[in-house]
């Protein structure tokens, strides 16, 4: 397995019983307007790659369409089954769909590309098992720039933590930059990019403390985990602090309400 591969997988594997509690709360907000933008409407057949516990796949099957979801980690391929037992899931690559051409009406992937080593490929791959009309739909977080909580993270990360570190070379942390090159990437493997629906879209994450985020990243986290476990830990403490203090500036009644911005994306092959 590649090594950006193997580190993902290896981390999802560990974290999967974290996801619900920790940050569903947050990337579930963005299911309605990914299903609107690809219209998963009634009598499709959908798949849901990157299920993690099934939320995309459950939403789709609430709207009267079929989904199927995939997950490259075995444990939350168990959790998505646990909690959807009426939903059908396997084990699977998104670079390298088990599944034959032409049989989807849509292809969904709420931040699924973030965990591939080569999401233009899962993207073919997506392309490959769609029907002629059929939409592709996914999310990924937007850049610093539009996303206040990428920004504290970010700006702390810059700031206090040793970048150097030895890690799998991964895929950028912000997919492309902008709408063109999402477009130009997605024309590249087939897709009709003229119509493409590509919107920004914000929703509030609120945590109980300032330390939350620091802890999700740390304890619920993979990439930012990584890096997180590889600091001295003077360094560590620092991050901590540097986090607190940017949270607070967010601070809502009995907690924070932090705002994430991420790009719903949606394209069609013809």
């Amino acid at each position: 397995m590649e090594p950006f591969a193997k580190f993902e997988h290896e981390g999802w594997q560990r974290v999967a019983g974290k996801y619900d509690s920790v940050w569903a709360r947050s990337t579930r907000q963005f299911i309605p307007p990914l299903l609107d933008a690809a219209e998963a409407t009634l009598n499709l057949s959908v798949l849901d790659v990157g299920c993690g516990p099934g939320y995309v796949a459950a939403a789709v099957a609430e709207r009267g369409a079929t989904p199927r979801g995939l997950d490259f980690s075995a444990e939350m391929v168990a959790i998505a089954q646990k909690m959807f037992p009426q939903i059908e899931f396997c084990e699977g690559d998104a670079q390298n769909l088990p599944f034959a051409d032409i049989t989807f009406d849509r292809v969904l992937a709420n931040f699924a590309l973030l965990h591939v080593s080569d999401p233009e490929r899962a993207c073919a791959e997506a392309f490959r098992v769609l029907k002629p009309g059929g939409k592709f739909g996914f999310t990924v977080w937007a850049a610093p720039a539009e996303n206040p909580y990428a920004k504290i993270i970010d700006d702390v990360m810059q700031a206090h933590a040793d970048l150097e570190v030895d890690l799998p070379a991964g895929p950028p942390h912000y997919l492309f930059s902008g709408r063109e090159e999402f477009r130009r990437a997605l024309e590249h493997v087939g897709f009709n990019g003229a119509p493409m629906i590509f919107k920004l879209h914000t929703i509030q994450w609120t945590v109980p403390s300032a330390r939350y985020p620091f802890d999700a990243e740390r304890c619920a986290g993979v990439r930012t985990a990584g890096l997180l476990a590889r600091q001295t830990s003077e360094k560590l403490h620092a991050i901590e602090l540097a986090i607190e203090e940017s949270v607070r500036r967010y601070a809502k009644g009995d907690g924070f309400s932090i705002p994430k911005g991420a790009y719903v994306v949606a394209v069609s092959k013809t």
